[in-house]
């Protein structure tokens, strides 16, 4: 039985070992284009605009009508529609005036763009989502990886402890201390796997994906971001505003709306209504073949309400966009001096911390099992060693975010 145990825990290891997967940024992107539903769904409407534009060029199908005898009194017969008997026949073909054909399809084709812009926004928005997720990941792993190495000394310590503490080698509240420690490690290290389980769930559904995420980022893909970059808030704002899709769509909202009003005057006008029929008995003459020609008369319906609408909703757009603008300022001097605030902090640190931090703590642990340091000691430096090595990578992973954040601001790569 214990045989068999053991045999499934291994069986269900090995499983969660392979329900996981290593990789880099560029992976995780390529996966994200080729398989996030939501992007999916969202090319859905540049097809839907792109089928209403092939819509908008086509003209009104022609309207055929036929007329045919169902009785003749004077030869009591049914249907008399032979050579002696009576039909006609009439075709006629809407003819669009003032340009509403032209406009409904320029307004269609700015419709287009303006569903291939807000898929781009969609597309920068959730590429933000998930560079955030995958380095918040990253951190916490790396976070998660120095607190497990700590806490499988710490347990070694309190396994040894307890056995001297039961022979009376050492007091017990020695073990006590250790087993607080323990603890207060424990619950530091579930606050980071709550916040790991979220932006995993993140990333999987980004991605598509059912297996957990493993983040691979080199030492270079995370130090770019603490690059010195100037703070040039006109360059940053024309940049964002040759690639901004949300404020490139706020423009063609507005040459939408234009061409709208356009539309609506032109539909003021009357269209004209051609044809021609034939008629074999009941005319003027015998076989009698007509010209037709019909237009409504504009007398109480002008579209002069909609015409209206079409100028205010006009109206509206244009200072939608000058607001559009006063926050597009906002946003990128707040995004630059998030990053910047985040560099400076980071900056501060010697680039041998790491090392020195790690040599430090090789050294207390010998030295405690030599007994060179008492267990006071040695606890109070774990404490402040696993929080010192939590800040750091908060810090880095504050400057990877912000950084991002920036880049997503402006829709450009700085770093």
């Amino acid at each position: 039985m214990k045989k068999l145990f053991a045999l499934l825990l291994f069986a269900l290891l090995h499983q969660a070992a392979i329900a996981q997967k290593s990789v880099t940024l560029q992976d995780c992107e390529g996966q994200f284009l080729k398989k996030n539903l939501f992007l999916l769904a969202s090319q859905y409407n540049i097809d839907a605009s792109k089928a209403l534009t092939i819509q908008a060029r086509i003209w009104d199908n022609p309207t055929l009508s036929a007329e045919l005898n169902a009785y003749n009194p004077e030869r009591d017969q049914f249907f008399d529609i032979g050579k002696n008997g009576q039909k006609a026949f009439a075709v006629e073909q809407l003819i669009y005036l003032g340009g509403k054909k032209r406009n409904e399809v320029k307004l269609a084709q700015t419709n287009e763009k303006l569903a291939e812009l807000q898929f781009n926004d969609l597309l920068r928005t959730l590429k933000l989502q998930l560079r955030k997720s995958f380095f918040t990941v990253y951190y916490n792993t790396k976070n998660l990886e120095n607190t497990d190495k700590q806490l499988a000394h710490i347990e070694n310590l309190i396994n040894s402890y307890s056995i001297q503490a039961q022979k009376g080698n050492i007091p017990l509240k020695d073990v006590v201390r250790l087993q607080s420690l323990y603890l207060n490690f424990k619950n530091e290290r579930l606050e980071v796997i709550n916040n790991n389980i979220e932006e995993q769930a993140n990333l999987k559904l980004l991605l598509n994906e059912t297996e957990n995420v493993v983040p691979v980022v080199s030492k270079d893909d995370s130090d770019k971001y603490l690059k010195v970059i100037d703070f040039d808030l006109k360059n940053f704002e024309e940049q964002a505003i040759a690639n901004r899709p949300d404020y490139l769509a706020k423009q063609k909202e507005i040459d939408a709306n234009e061409l709208n009003v356009k539309l609506q005057k032109s539909l003021s006008i009357p269209d004209v209504t051609l044809g021609a029929n034939y008629d074999q008995r009941s005319g003027a003459f015998n076989k009698e073949a007509n010209l037709l020609i019909g237009i409504p008369l504009p007398l109480w319906n002008q579209n002069k309400g909609n015409i209206k609408y079409a100028k205010t909703v006009l109206e509206q757009s244009k200072i939608e966009k000058q607001n559009f603008e006063l926050q597009l300022k906002t946003e990128i001097t707040s995004a630059w001096t998030k990053w910047d605030e985040s560099r400076q902090n980071y900056a501060v640190i010697k680039p041998t911390v790491n090392a020195d931090f790690e040599a430090v703590y090789n050294g207390m642990l010998t030295n405690f099992q030599k007994r060179n340091v008492s267990l006071l000691e040695f606890t109070d430096f774990m404490e402040s060693y696993n929080q010192a090595i939590i800040q750091l990578n908060e810090l880095k992973k504050k400057v990877v975010i912000a950084g991002e954040e920036l880049n997503s601001t402006i829709n450009k790569d700085l770093f």
